[in-house]
């Protein structure tokens, strides 16, 4: 029998990617945003029968952080919704070294719905397309962040682990938690280095402290915006997270990629193809 597979959060970062990677395997999937048809909006729980109904497996990616406050109502919520919709499975993208995150992946690995969470460390590609891209342009690499070392992970690994827990045998996968980061543990400057090397532009770390980034985050994005980032920043770079792990391994069989390998091809994929001379 053929499943019907749902990705909350299509469009962002591992949402469109876990889509791509089931359709590209001859998957059904119904790709649910705000601006969808059907609509999910984590706003607007009115909808969100509709859009599960006849849902086999569910990947949920909850925006803006599984640390923001209302998470735990909303997970409790969708777990509601997702069982009486019929749902088999849920994969959850989760973050690594967050109390509220937790909280969450507790709610719905009790919930009555089997559940996988795949618990994540930062994204390499938060430096080619997500909010430290501007890097690239600016020359500057500012966070409150010290000298901690973080293992990022390839996003494209976390898509993969996603896809292989919502497609891999119930028992391999069913209540159990993924924790995947990339292959080593590196410092924000030894990133910086590594953008400069690779987009061949000057770029440099410059380390902040929490009250001079959230001031800088409030005059762009608002109050709220800053007080989650740096809540977060303060949270997960405090060192609990230096640690790799073998999680990519353990799902795949095989090693997770590393940042430069990610930056090398995000560099390569954005340089213009020369015009051949007439």
């Amino acid at each position: 029998m053929s499943l019907e597979f749902a990705v909350i959060g299509s469009t962002g970062k591992t949402g469109r990617r876990v889509a791509d990677l089931l359709e590209a395997r001859g998957h059904r999937v119904r790709r649910l945003a705000r601006r969808t048809t059907p609509v999910f909006d984590w706003e607007h729980p009115e909808h969100w029968a509709a859009a599960l109904q006849g849902v086999d497996r569910l990947y949920a990616a909850y925006v803006p952080d599984l640390a923001a406050p209302g998470s735990e109502a909303a997970i409790t919520r969708l777990a509601e919704v997702a069982h009486e919709a019929g749902v088999q499975r849920i994969v959850l993208l989760s973050g690594r070294g967050e109390d509220g995150a937790r909280r969450c992946e507790d709610i719905l690995l009790a919930s009555t719905v089997p559940a996988t969470i795949v618990r994540a460390s930062w994204f390499a590609q938060n430096f080619t397309e997500g909010v430290l891209s501007d890097a690239a342009v600016t020359g500057v690499l500012a966070l409150p962040a010290g000298d901690v070392r973080e293992p990022f992970v390839d996003v494209d690994d976390v898509a993969a682990v996603a896809v292989e827990a919502l497609t891999g045998a119930g028992p391999d996968h069913e209540h159990r938690v993924h924790e995947v980061t990339g292959p080593e543990s590196l410092t924000f400057a030894e990133i910086a280095v590594m953008l400069s090397e690779t987009t061949g532009r000057e770029i440099v770390y410059v380390p902040m402290g929490f009250d001079e980034f959230h001031a800088a985050i409030a005059a762009e994005d608002g109050e709220d915006v800053a007080t989650l980032l740096t809540e977060l920043c303060r949270e997960t770079l405090d060192g609990r997270n230096v640690l790799p792990t073998d999680g990519v391994r353990a799902a795949l069989g095989r090693a997770p990629r590393g940042v430069r390998s990610v930056l090398a091809a995000a560099a390569t994929a954005s340089t213009p193809t020369p015009t051949p001379a007439s």
